[in-house]
């Protein structure tokens, strides 16, 4: 198995096992640091012999046997007697498939305790459950990576500290914890949908976050945010089969062939949005999810596209929450509605340095430059756009836009 393979099992295990491992011996730290060197010994091990055939049951066996062996070592037999038992040899397949994706829920509700800081609430949810890397999440919420380290930090301590029980609580505390559960889910479906072509290393999160947006508005049907986010991944799901080209590029939305897309996803989007807007339609995520409705409702590429209608709703969503991720998102409609011109003077209002790792903002600003004629500016904002993008698709589609920006400044 190549080195690539190898992480992309490491990846998609993740979540599974440090979930279960931190559900037995109630340690987030040990669990993570358990299932880190159980990755580096099958790194060691599967190498020289056959991959096991359900490498996730060896990675949790392992990882069990870690964490057994640092809490004798921490003498710490009396407070884990119950739990310092060697696991059954069995292959483990049984003990893991019981811990996914529910398991890995219930970690989400732990991690997302309100003792825990709002800041470092999603941070640690992404770190632990989806085994995204403190860079990555770093870059999700436009902080320092040692910004984020220190939050990862608080935040473990804080559980250990505060003794919070690794269960899923009742029904009467999930309101409370909602927002940060849903915004874990949004930043992990976020590196699935960034990808186009469905090949990356977090490309199967796009599934899972499909699985538990449905279980989250199954156990809080009456919370319009839960609703929303469930309808939101349905549409941009939808039109997954229709995002890249025959040649590997992206498909920008506005350009994708409706005919393509999965209308049982849409049909099934569209109802957990209608009953989120009965309930409350003035809500950012409801809204979010009604702009990507506007654009499912079309049937083919010769119906126009419903730019207006996204612009209005953009307005709508920055008078209930103003963040710089929505107005680059509004620059993209209003560009389309009132002109380049004044999408780039939107952008420049913009904190530049924000968003200075932020590839969307690079790539929006290079459009708006090439459409207003400053060819220069769009080339060295293209280039800012591609070192900071990995995706096969995505970076295909910046270096075409590039490579032709760059033929028109040199006629």
């Amino acid at each position: 198995m190549s080195g690539a393979a190898l992480e992309r099992v490491f990846r998609e295990a993740s979540g599974r096992i440090v979930g279960a491992l931190a559900a037995r011996f109630h340690d987030l730290s040990l669990a993570e640091d358990a299932y880190g060197e159980a990755c580096a010994r099958a790194l060691e091990d599967w190498p020289r012999a056959d991959v096991p055939d359900d490498p996730a049951a060896w990675l949790y066996r392992v990882a069990s046997r870690i964490a057994l062996d640092a809490l004798r070592r921490n003498k710490t037999h009396r407070r884990f007697a119950p739990l310092l038992c060697e696991p059954e040899e069995t292959d483990g397949s049984d003990e893991v498939s019981n811990v996914i994706p529910d398991e890995r829920l219930r970690l989400i509700f732990v991690c997302c305790h309100p003792a825990v800081s709002i800041d470092a609430r999603a941070a640690l949810t992404l770190r632990l459950v989806c085994g995204l890397s403190t860079h990555e999440i770093a870059r999700a919420f436009l902080v320092s990576d040692i910004t984020l380290a220190q939050r990862l930090t608080r935040a473990k301590q804080k559980i250990a500290d505060a003794g919070i029980p690794f269960e899923v609580p009742g029904p009467e505390h999930w309101v409370e914890r909602l927002d940060a559960v849903l915004s874990t889910l949004e930043v992990t479906y976020a590196k699935a949908h960034e990808d186009a072509a469905g090949t990356s290393a977090h490309a199967h999160y796009a599934g899972e976050v499909l699985h538990l947006s449905q279980v989250v508005a199954q156990l809080m049907p009456n919370e319009p945010d839960a609703l929303a986010m469930a309808a939101l991944v349905r549409f941009t799901e939808a039109r997954r089969p229709a995002r890249v080209d025959p040649h590997g590029l992206m498909v920008q939305l506005s350009k994708q062939d409706p005919a393509l897309w999965d209308r049982s996803l849409i049909e099934e989007g569209t109802a957990f949005l209608e009953r989120a807007a009965d309930i409350d339609p003035n809500r950012p995520r409801v809204i979010q999810a009604q702009i990507h409705g506007c654009w499912c409702k079309r049937r083919s590429l010769s119906e126009a596209a419903p730019w207006p209608e996204v612009l209005v709703l953009y307005d709508r969503s920055l008078t209930l929450h103003d963040n710089p991720i929505v107005r680059l998102n509004r620059a993209v409609a209003l560009a389309e509605v009132r002109g380049a011109s004044a999408a780039l003077a939107d952008l420049e209002r913009l904190d530049a340095e924000q968003l200075e790792s932020y590839a969307p903002f690079h790539a929006v600003r290079a459009e708006m430059l090439s459409r207003t004629g400053q060819l220069s500016g769009a080339i060295s904002a293209y280039d800012a756009a591609i070192a900071l993008v990995s995706t096969s698709a995505e970076r295909t589609w910046l270096e075409e836009q590039r490579r032709m920006v760059a033929v028109g400044e040199s006629r």
